[in-house]
C-alpha cells in the first residue's frame, strides 16, 4: 500500500515536471523561435506554447520598439574640426528567425554597425552642417542602418543626433565667426539704407527742381520750424535763386 502510494506521487512528480518544461507562455509583444535537436522548426507565439522537453528549445524574441544610445564618437569633419557626437538609435525585430539564426548577438551587432556609420557619414560633412542640418543627418544614417540590418530581420525606425560636442578654442572661435558675421549684416543694412535715403533725396530733389512753387513751399516751412525752436540765434535759410536774382541786379547796375 505504502509501495503504490511512493508510486503514485513520483508519477504525478514526473507529470508536473513534464508540464513545468513543455509550457511556455508568451505575451503579446513576444515571439518564441523554436528549435528540435538543434534545427529550426518555426515561430510561435503569443499565448500558450507546448515544447517537446529535452528535445525542442526556445529563444524569446521582444518585438518592441528598442531604444540604444550610441556612445560618444570621435569625428573628424571634412574641414579638419574635431568632435566628440552622440546619438540614439531606435530599432524593432520584424524577423524572429533571421533576428536568432543570422546574427550570433542583433544587439551588440546593431550598437557596433550604429557607432561605425555614424563616424563614417558625419565624417563627409563639414561642421556647419552638422550643427544646421541634422535631419539630414538623421535620415542619411537611418537610411544607411535600415539597409544593412535587414539581413538581420532588424527595421530600423529613427536615429537622432543628440549632442556635438566642441572643445572650447573651437567654441571661441565660433563665437567670434557669429559676431563677425552679425557686424557684416549690420552693415550691410545700414549701407542699403543709406543707399535708400539717398535714393530718396535725389528724388526729391528732382521734384523741387521740377516746380519752383514747392521750393518756395519747402522754404517757408523751413522758416516756420526755426521759428519754432527755442534758441536765442536764428538762422535764416536764403534760397540760392534769391542770389541768383541779387547778382543779375547788381550786373545790370554796372
Amino acid at each position: 500500500m505504502m509501495f503504490g502510494y511512493v508510486a503514485y506521487l513520483l508519477l504525478a512528480l514526473i507529470v508536473i515536471v513534464f508540464l513545468l518544461a513543455s509550457i511556455r507562455i508568451l505575451r503579446e509583444y513576444q515571439r518564441g523561435v523554436v528549435f528540435t535537436l538543434g534545427r529550426f522548426s518555426g515561430v510561435k507565439g503569443p499565448g500558450l506554447i507546448i515544447l517537446i522537453p529535452f528535445a525542442q528549445q526556445m529563444v524569446k524574441v521582444d518585438l518592441r520598439v528598442v531604444v540604444q544610445v550610441v556612445p560618444a564618437q570621435d569625428v573628424i569633419s571634412r574641414d579638419n574640426v574635431s568632435v566628440k557626437v552622440n546619438a540614439v538609435l531606435y530599432f524593432r525585430i520584424v524577423d524572429p528567425e533571421r533576428a536568432i539564426i543570422r546574427v550570433e548577438d542583433f544587439m551588440a551587432a546593431t550598437s557596433q554597425l550604429a557607432q561605425t556609420t555614424l563616424r563614417s557619414v558625419l565624417g563627409k560633412h563639414e561642421l556647419d552642417e552638422m550643427l544646421a542640418e541634422r535631419d539630414k543627418l538623421n535620415a542619411d544614417i537611418q537610411e544607411i542602418l535600415d539597409q544593412q540590418t535587414d539581413a538581420w530581420g532588424i527595421k530600423v525606425t529613427a536615429v537622432e543626433i543628440k549632442d556635438v560636442d566642441l572643445n572650447e578654442s573651437m567654441v571661441r572661435a565660433i563665437a567670434k565667426q557669429a559676431e563677425a558675421e552679425r557686424l557684416r549684416r549690420a552693415k550691410v543694412i545700414n549701407a542699403e539704407g543709406e543707399q535708400q535715403a539717398a535714393e530718396k533725396l535725389v528724388e526729391a530733389g528732382r521734384i523741387l527742381a521740377g516746380e519752383p512753387q514747392a521750393m518756395q513751399l519747402r522754404y517757408f516751412a523751413a522758416l516756420h520750424d526755426v521759428a519754432g525752436e527755442r534758441s536765442s540765434t536764428v538762422v535764416f535759410p536764403l534760397p540760392i535763386d534769391l542770389l541768383a536774382h541779387l547778382r543779375r541786379g547788381t550786373s545790370s547796375s554796372e
